[in-house]
């Protein structure tokens, strides 16, 4: 078992703030851009 701070981060494409691996991004870890749904669905709008 992992502490939570020893698992990965990444910072947000669209509002800049970073964020950890989540367990149901286990397969896609590579691929996550956004923390959530929220900044994915305003990735072309601008702050």
């Amino acid at each position: 078992m992992r502490k939570k701070g020893d698992l990965p981060t990444k910072t947000c494409l669209a509002c800049g703030l970073p964020f950890t691996w989540r367990k149901k991004w286990e397969r896609d870890w590579d691929n996550v851009k956004y923390c959530s749904d929220r900044c994915r669905r305003s990735r072309g709008a601008t702050a």
